[in-house]
């Protein structure tokens, strides 16, 4: 790798800058598409299979084979898919361990007017990685970035677990700890969307028991090897998928775990209740009940309901 400081990569880099500028100024498109103008500088944060190597776009491919640098979670795992494809470049590695003593050289780098792809071991970048802080910085500093969309293990999963897709909410991976696990889902307990998780082989069992105790009864769905050739969907009650996966060996690998919505009969009725006591003190039910539906999401025919047992004690 060259160094950011030397003055051929610098002249290099205004060349290629001003060959941008040059190629805006014609009104030619400076982002990705016909690479027969050379690609533009920038992050391309570019989407990878989360495990059929064929799951990779056409797109992806022009730009790991035209970028100067791919910036790799794992630089062994993205050299085998790279290898599948017939493509050869250079590799650094960017991940947890070393992300605070490579962003700047990844800075300084695009800066330069290098062009880097960021890629993680599988799926699209950002979701449960460091490259988030890579983006961020590159944005503030007004560095161009691209987008390279592809194979999600998150979207992957709610298409497999035939659960509610209107509303979803990722929440990544669950504390490692019990006692913080716990805190954590009940915070998500009264979100009305499905639930996505990232959760490990020997923590699954435990998740989902813990899950099945805090948000009550609710489907849910395990997703894991999803793409290969071994590819398994369980789906069921939390209870049920625990009691499951505590009969046997801890799957290997991650996987994801989808968390239907809540039902009407499991809504927190903290807050309606104390909407309903202040309200009924100076208002009839029926327009207290329809307010306070409004505020909060509850169904107006559960809001008179709860409205009436209040009245009658």
């Amino acid at each position: 790798m060259k160094q950011r400081g030397s003055s051929k990569t610098s002249q290099e880099g205004q060349q290629r800058q001003g060959d941008i500028k040059t190629r805006a100024a014609a009104g030619k498109p400076q982002h990705l598409g016909d690479l027969k103008e050379g690609l533009a500088s920038g992050l391309y944060v570019t989407a990878t299979p989360i495990g059929n190597a064929r799951d990779i776009t056409l797109r992806a491919l022009d730009v790991l084979k035209a970028v100067d640098l791919i910036a790799a979670e794992d630089t062994r795992v993205t050299a085998k898919l790279l290898a599948i494809h017939g493509i050869s470049k250079p590799l650094m590695a960017y991940n947890d361990h070393n992300a605070a003593r490579e962003r700047p050289r990844l800075l300084g780098r695009l800066r330069d007017g290098a062009r880097i792809a960021l890629v993680s071991d599988a799926g699209t970048p950002l979701v449960s990685d460091p490259g988030f802080k890579l983006v961020r910085a590159a944005i503030e500093e007004g560095l161009p970035v691209h987008a390279l969309p592809g194979a999600s293990a998150a979207l992957t999963g709610l298409v497999l677990s035939g659960l509610p897709s209107d509303r979803f909410l990722f929440a990544g991976f669950l504390p490692a700890k019990a006692g913080e696990r716990q805190t954590a889902l009940e915070e998500l307990k009264s979100i009305r969307a499905t639930l996505i998780f990232f959760e490990s082989g020997p923590r699954l069992a435990q998740s989902l028991r813990q899950m099945a105790d805090i948000l009550g009864v609710r489907s849910g769905a395990v997703a894991r090897e999803m793409t290969k050739f071994h590819e398994e969907v369980r789906r069921g009650t939390l209870a049920d998928l625990a009691s499951a996966y505590e009969k046997e060996a801890a799957p290997k690998g991650e996987v994801t775990l989808l968390v239907s919505p809540p039902h009407a009969a499991e809504t927190d009725f903290v807050a309606v209740d104390a909407a309903l006591t202040a309200a009924l003190a100076f208002m009839p039910l029926k327009p207290a009940s329809e307010m306070i539906a409004d505020l909060t999401g509850v169904s107006r025919k559960a809001v008179y309901a709860r409205g009436l047992e209040k009245k009658n004690g």
